[in-house]
């Protein structure tokens, strides 16, 4: 029974361990989009070359385009930053 229960407990460290580990993938606009049929504009736009998305498209009766955040340069703008409050400086 001891040995169950250690066993257990190894594997939900270990699962735990995984999950502490993990980061947050990062967002990126590729150049090349998969569209028409099921996708809605812009598409599927998960293609680094042209050639990966006509791949990808082959025999699915959909095209590849240029993905417009990429083509126009309309990238994400963070959000600008509230401005700083400044403290009254007393005189000495």
């Amino acid at each position: 029974m001891r040995k169950t229960q250690l066993a257990l407990l190894t594997l939900c460290a270990t699962v735990l361990a995984g999950f502490v580990t993990i980061t947050p993938a990062a967002a990126r606009d590729y150049p090349w989009c998969a569209q028409g049929g099921e996708y809605d504009y812009p598409g599927e736009c998960a293609y680094s070359t042209y050639e990966q998305c006509q791949a990808s498209v082959s025999g699915r009766l959909l095209y590849c385009d240029r993905n417009p955040r990429f083509a126009y340069g309309q990238q994400q703008v963070p959000p600008p930053r509230p401005p700083r409050r400044t403290r009254p400086v007393a005189p000495y």
